[in-house]
């Protein structure tokens, strides 16, 4: 059990952190205006060396910035949940803890699915038209890639609360 929840406490530190750094930085798509290189991410975009926020009120901006932010609030607090799981802390004795912090980190990769699938579409089927000659970045891959940790991290702790669960049940009381 506590191996398949050291799994998933390395798999949620670290699907975490990508998530902050792809929601936080602005490399998420570049291209080529006007000659000059360029770049945006979700909170502010680059021509040549300037940088400018976001402030267009955008539907798919706002809906990728919120899916985003809903994803990492749920990261943080699986990572919560899998600490206390891993210490034995008694806060909640009727709620299996590694079953909840499982819980979260599929919840949270719910919200980055959505967000880059969001993002995906309207960049593909817009601002990709918009401008020749373009290609998702780093950050954007960043965010594929903390899907996975986070995806990850929450099949560990369903494995840790299975294991749990086995030997709890074989145990005479």
């Amino acid at each position: 059990m506590y191996s398949f929840m050291g799994g998933g406490l390395f798999c949620a530190w670290v699907g975490t952190i990508l998530l902050v750094v792809a929601m936080a930085t602005d490399h998420w798509m570049q291209y080529r205006l006007s000659g000059s290189f360029a770049h945006q991410g979700l909170w502010r975009y680059c021509l040549g060396n300037k940088c400018y926020l976001q402030t267009d009120s955008i539907a798919y901006w706002n809906a990728t910035r919120a899916f985003m932010i809903l994803s990492a609030l749920c990261a943080i607090s699986g990572i919560i949940m899998g600490i206390m799981a891993f210490a034995h802390q008694p806060t909640f004795s009727r709620i299996s803890r590694p079953f909840s912090a499982g819980i979260m980190f599929f919840s949270s990769t719910l919200f980055v699915v959505l967000a880059l699938a969001i993002y995906t579409g309207v960049t593909v089927s817009f601002l990709g038209r918009r401008f020749g000659d373009w290609r998702f970045s780093w950050s954007y891959i960043l965010g594929w890639v903390a899907v996975l940790m986070t995806f990850f991290a929450g099949i560990f702790y369903m494995c840790a609360y299975r294991v749990h669960e086995c030997r709890r049940l074989s145990t005479p009381r």
